[in-house]
């Protein structure tokens, strides 16, 4: 038995959410619904505009090691924050919802701990303002192989594709975790993160990755084109595993050939942050626990339902009971 059933590897960032109508981001000149990074300067400029803010650890795969953590499984995160108060409040925070958090803070050095400045519309809709920091310098060096080789399930967060070290960084961890036997696979994590890196991303994701997961306009980005049903096939041709999200649409699951469509109850969400990155928890789970397809995306459906119904992107209740209510453990 290995030391991890799951070990993610992303941006550490602290999320500072709060609510903002439609006419605020046109007047601040916020983009909706998706993540942009921001400079130094305009991450104090729009934090300075925010009100009511609510502070939490986040990124993306941070996100969603924390559901796992919620579930009980055997976790840790490889993620680069600064020996500041910011970064020992993450550290710490990961620790106290069950992942070890294998890098110690960073002592020196001018780049503070990343934050991500989260602005949630009255439709629940996010608008992410990030800006890296420290995080972004993750590269190889911060990856023990130790701790991928002792992951049977390792999750790469797609925006470390930003810079050549964090490639490397991805590169390093997958080949440690498939050395030993363990599953690799990545979260595309955004379309614009796509069109930078493509090429990098498909060969990434045919040579070295043993699934991958995106909602659907990611998965269409991977292409260049809109059609979702042949980019899921092109996709599934070089990729044992390709878990597709499509919203109020449900989720296909596309596995050695064979595909699954699960549908989803639609809701309005209270807040969407963090949906993806549950979904992929409680998918993650179901692979890590030995559950079928069909089950490990009704798992991560569960998760992300949970996380849409309050303010905030990890879970606020016990998810494992949440499973057992839906009949699912």
């Amino acid at each position: 038995m290995k030391k991890y059933q799951v070990v993610g590897i992303g941006n550490a960032i602290v999320d500072v959410l709060t609510r903002a109508e439609d006419s605020f981001l046109d007047h601040m000149g916020i983009q909706k619904g998706i993540m942009q990074l921001v400079d130094r300067a305009r991450a104090e400029t729009l934090y300075g505009a925010m009100r009511d803010r609510i502070e939490a650890p986040g990124g993306s795969v941070a996100n969603t090691m924390a559901g796992i953590g919620n579930l009980g499984l055997r976790s840790a995160f490889i993620g680069r924050v600064h020996d500041d108060a910011l970064g020992r409040f993450y550290a710490g925070s990961m620790a106290g919802d069950g992942t070890d958090f294998v890098n110690p803070p960073v002592a020196g050095g001018d780049l503070p701990t990343s934050r991500s400045m989260i602005f949630v519309s009255p439709d629940g809709e996010r608008s992410m303002n990030t800006y890296l920091g420290i995080s972004a310098e993750l590269g190889p060096e911060d990856v023990s192989e130790d701790v991928a080789g002792q992951a049977d399930f390792l999750f790469l967060e797609g925006y470390l594709f930003d810079k050549d070290k964090g490639k490397e960084a991805f590169l390093k961890a997958a080949r440690a975790c498939k050395a030993a036997g363990g599953k690799p696979g990545i979260a595309i994590s955004d379309p614009f993160c796509v069109e930078r890196h493509r090429a990098d991303f498909l060969k990434l994701i045919e040579h070295d990755m043993d699934f991958v997961i995106g909602n659907e306009d990611e998965i269409r980005s991977l292409y260049q084109n809109d059609d979702l049903e042949a980019d899921l096939r092109a996709v599934g041709a070089i990729c044992p595993l390709v878990v597709c999200t499509r919203s109020g649409d449900g989720v296909s699951v596309l596995h050695e050939g064979t595909r699954i469509d699960v549908p989803v109850d639609k809701i309005v969400p209270v807040d969407a942050t963090g949906a993806g990155d549950q979904f992929a928890a409680g998918f993650l789970y179901g692979l890590a626990t030995g559950a079928d397809m069909e089950t490990s995306a009704r798992m991560g459906s569960c998760a992300a339902r949970e996380v849409i119904t309050h303010m905030g992107p990890r879970p606020e209740t016990s998810l494992p009971e949440l499973f057992k209510a839906q009949g699912l453990l």
